[in-house]
């Protein structure tokens, strides 16, 4: 790949998920509020679990930051309170179809129905030193100086079953979008070409996307992770930064989502 493809490619990238590549660099402060989305999830119900969950409570905003991440709690990575603008409102989401809504406003890090409580976290890995003198091939050093994967963590507490059927709605939104769709996201149009499942474990119920998005005509990969524990849903969404210049895919960043895991157990 030349070296003015790689930039477009980046460029494109950073359009299409302006949440996450501004954290790789952005501010280090925020209170990661956010706004209510007002979008409401699918009506598909949640698997039973054999347990009345309709009376239990939700965190309180106190018991979701000792939830969260913080700095130190994954090797290697960087962790700060995501600020305002490190997401996307869930208003500045719009789909072409629109039982894809709620699966558009999670990628993007915009919360799911209306959470009683939530916190955001920005987390990235440090970059490989000297990754970049690795290689002759423009687009393999460009990987290399850029293999940094951010993820934006946003944790939901639900009164009831709000957090079993948010995640019953993003389960429901990826099967009947699998094929694709077409999202405009603070005002930038971009194109989901594929969901693909792939395996994850934590909390009590746990799912995992790779999603292939495109963007000026170059396509990106992306990651959404979701993992339910009890009355509070994680929702993960991140993006690598060198995979996407080079038009590739990236592992999925196991470690946060480890930590993340634990955080709720």
């Amino acid at each position: 790949m030349r070296p003015t493809a790689i930039r477009r490619t980046a460029v494109a990238a950073t359009v299409m998920s302006l949440a996450l590549l501004t954290a790789a660099c952005g501010s280090d402060s925020g209170d990661g509020a956010g706004k209510d989305n007002g979008k409401a999830g699918a009506s598909a119900k949640p698997a039973d679990k054999g347990a009345d969950t309709s009376s239990a409570k939700a965190l309180t905003a106190a018991e979701l930051e000792k939830a969260s991440l913080a700095q130190g709690d994954v090797k290697g990575h960087k962790i700060v309170k995501a600020g305002p603008a490190d997401s996307i409102a869930g208003d500045a989401v719009n789909t072409d179809k629109a039982d894809c809504d709620v699966f558009a406003d999670a990628l993007m890090g915009a919360k799911s129905g209306t959470p009683a409580a939530s916190t955001q976290r920005r987390i990235a890995n440090e970059p490989k030193k000297g990754g970049d003198k690795e290689s002759d091939d423009p687009a393999e050093a460009f990987k290399a100086a850029f293999d940094i994967t951010t993820t934006l963590a946003t944790l939901s507490s639900y009164d009831g079953k709000g957090a079993g059927d948010a995640l019953a709605g993003l389960r429901t939104a990826a099967t009947r979008c699998a094929s694709g769709f077409t999202f405009t996201a603070a005002g930038s149009k971009q194109k989901v070409t594929e969901i693909a499942e792939v395996p994850v474990k934590g909390g009590e119920e746990a799912v995992a996307w790779t999603v292939t998005v495109e963007a000026e005509g170059e396509k990106s990969a992306m990651k959404l992770i979701e993992i339910r524990k009890g009355t509070t849903l994680a929702s993960l969404t991140a993006l690598n930064l060198g995979a996407s210049g080079a038009g590739g895919d990236f592992d999925m960043p196991t470690a946060v989502i480890d930590a993340q895991a634990a955080k709720l157990a």
